[in-house]
């Protein structure tokens, strides 16, 4: 189960609406999903929940790119709704060239067999455990990193309620 809000900064303050995910592919639909929320080019708040296990924030400012956090990267990794937040850059991993998918440098095509038949994870697909992303994102808003970093439980709650949306927030759940 998981649980997705946008919240558009507004001159009265904030706006919270509940949102499905479902036509939601990537990072690209999640920006352009916060983009039509927005007031005036005003700051959205993408918030992502999924069972308790990791929550992200992706921050939305006007035209610029998106800012994200993940409480949790190995759990968020597990979902299809974390999976798009965990971007190549966000990971620190090269992007996936397609053409190189289709025919391997040794000149094999895609599920040929190559070499002995034993394929070997590299430390660099795996995802890390813990916090990853852009802990300072709520910091001009009244949360520090380390108050980012330390939540758990009901941890989009507590954005809100130091955001002074806590009662928006609620209203969607």
């Amino acid at each position: 189960m998981y649980f997705a809000a946008l919240l558009a900064r507004t001159e009265d303050g904030w706006e919270a609406s509940d949102t499905e995910l479902d036509d939601v592919e990537t990072l690209a639909d999640l920006t352009d999903l916060a983009r039509q929320a927005s007031v005036d080019d005003d700051t959205v708040l993408a918030f992502i929940e999924q069972e308790d296990a990791w929550f992200g924030v992706v921050r939305v400012d006007g035209e610029e790119d998106p800012r994200i956090y993940v409480s949790d990267a190995a759990a968020a990794a597990r979902s299809s709704y974390g999976e798009i937040l965990l971007t190549d850059e966000l990971l620190g991993r090269e992007p996936e060239d397609d053409l190189d998918s289709l025919v391997d440098l040794d000149g094999t095509e895609d599920g040929e067999p190559e070499g002995d038949g034993e394929e070997s994870a590299t430390d660099d697909d795996a995802v890390p455990p813990g916090p990853i992303g852009d802990s300072e994102i709520l910091e001009d808003l009244g949360m520090s990193s380390k108050e980012l970093m330390a939540l758990g439980g009901d941890a989009l709650s507590e954005i809100a309620d130091v955001l002074g949306c806590g009662e928006v927030l609620e209203a969607v759940r």
